[in-house]
């Protein structure tokens, strides 16, 4: 191990964008699409709009990072962002949440549901066995030793992968609208939608907060800053190309979802039924493979931030054991310490996540759903970063990063009426007490207390 080796300059712009896109395309759309339909009752039209106010709240943010990284280029973008904005203690504070809460749990519910579709392919429909869960820890397992071992084979499989699940997303896209057309499927969503006209838009929050995980990861391609060939200009541009792509595949993907199949089927069976409804069972099955490596390729971007977690906040001297977390492997150049301690961490978050949301919940209260609730919190602390960026640099454009501010405002209102003000209401219709935001607050203000006890008001840095 090396304690002054950097990280090499791997990564070009085609990576980056496949990055950006790769990493949010895949298992989100096809793990909320069904849940979006559910919330809206089914109405389309609804649904769609839950999916452009997410794209449109993620293409904003997006655009004002893109600004903050032809500025910055350090280590791992949205924590540079975070100390030169605010200062060092909410870097830290941001470093820390992203670590121990928001990678290790999305890379661990994306373990899950690579491992649900993989199953399902194999004809295995029990999404909450055993078998389900052990598949989950070794394709997590896997996707940590690709990262850790060969870095470069998977910014390799992630490019490849980012090309292979374009496939279904397009398919499905253009031959299930004209499939819709035709069998009067599309027309049959938009009738539903003025008899579910009563639905009003209070569903429409719990449709975005939903589309809030089918859109996360596109951050997570900052953390690979320091890997970048010339960050200050590809960055930007991956940020803002990759985005952009996102948006577009996901409505076309949506439009084409609800002509594929009866919207009651989708809200009850999901994609898998309109691929087969489409294509038949043989073909079918073959684009759910697509779908398997398009999980997969999701997975591995996901587990790329996680190994780097630790690994940034020790190179600025936080965070436990520093000089044992910055340290690089002198062979594969990578913070194999760091890499280790973040694979730990998804383990515990896979856990939780079964024994909260996939079987008899064993946490009573605290059991909430770590698939969107870790995925919107991140928005609060882009609120800080957005204000004090219009403050300190935004004379000339002020309105980007205010509105960014005021997009993320309304993405946490959004996990408020969705995970707080809906289940509270449906509980006390039937005389009992839910309120999974609040528990879940409790679980935040912990983790994040603890962070703070590794905090060094005097440190010094790794690297410079």
């Amino acid at each position: 191990m090396e304690n002054n080796a950097t990280l090499e300059k791997r990564y070009g712009l085609f990576t980056a964008i496949c990055m950006v896109s790769g990493i949010v395309i895949g298992s989100g759309v096809f793990f909320k699409a069904q849940d979006i339909l559910n919330y809206t009752e089914g109405n389309m039209p609804l649904g769609i709009l839950a999916w452009i106010i997410g794209g449109a709240v993620m293409i904003i943010c997006a655009v004002t990072f893109a600004n903050f990284a032809a500025m910055y280029e350090k280590i791992n973008g949205i924590v540079d962002y975070a100390e030169a904005t605010v200062g060092k203690k909410y870097a830290y504070l941001t470093g820390w949440y992203l670590s121990v809460m928001l990678y290790p749990s999305l890379t661990s519910v994306l373990a899950y549901i690579s491992a649900k579709y993989t199953l399902a392919l194999l004809g295995n429909y029990d999404a909450t066995g055993g078998m389900c869960m052990t598949l989950a820890g070794l394709l997590m397992t896997l996707s940590y030793a690709f990262n850790t071992l060969s870095p470069k084979l998977a910014g390799k499989i992630q490019v490849s992968t980012t090309i292979i699940k374009l496939i279904p997303l397009i398919l499905m896209a253009l031959i299930g609208t004209v499939y819709g057309i035709k069998s009067g499927n599309l027309n049959s969503a938009f009738e539903t939608a003025v008899t579910h006209s009563h639905i009003g838009f209070k569903s429409l929050f719990s449709g975005v907060a939903a589309a809030a995980f089918a859109y996360e990861g596109w951050i997570i391609a900052t953390s690979i800053n320091a890997e970048l060939k010339n960050a200050k200009k590809n960055l930007p541009i991956a940020l803002t190309v990759g985005t952009l792509i996102i948006i577009t595949v996901y409505i076309s993907y949506y439009i084409g979802l609800s002509g594929a199949a009866p919207i009651e089927v989708l809200q009850n069976e999901g994609a898998i039924a309109a691929f087969k409804n489409i294509f038949g069972s043989v073909a079918g099955n073959i684009l759910n493979a697509f779908i398997v490596v398009s999980c997969l390729g999701t997975l591995n971007g996901v587990m790329l931030a996680s190994t780097r977690g630790f690994y940034s906040i020790a190179l600025r001297g936080q965070g436990p054991s520093p000089r044992i977390f910055s340290q690089v492997d002198s062979i594969t150049k990578m913070p194999t310490n760091s890499s280790i301690m973040g694979l730990v961490v998804c383990w515990l978050w896979l856990f939780y996540y079964y024994s909260a949301n996939l079987t008899n919940p064993i946490f009573g209260l605290f059991s909430f759903d770590s698939s969107e609730l870790p995925v919107i919190t991140v928005y609060s602390f882009y609120i800080p970063i957005f204000v004090m960026f219009a403050i300190k640099k935004g004379k000339k454009n002020i309105i980007m990063p205010l509105s960014a501010a005021a997009a993320s405002v309304f993405m946490l209102f959004c996990a408020i009426y969705a995970h707080g003000i809906a289940p509270y209401k449906a509980a006390a219709e039937r005389g009992e007490f839910s309120c999974p935001i609040l528990f879940y607050l409790l679980v935040f203000i912990a983790i994040m207390l603890i962070g703070l006890i590794f905090y060094k008001e005097k440190c010094s840095e790794s690297r410079a």
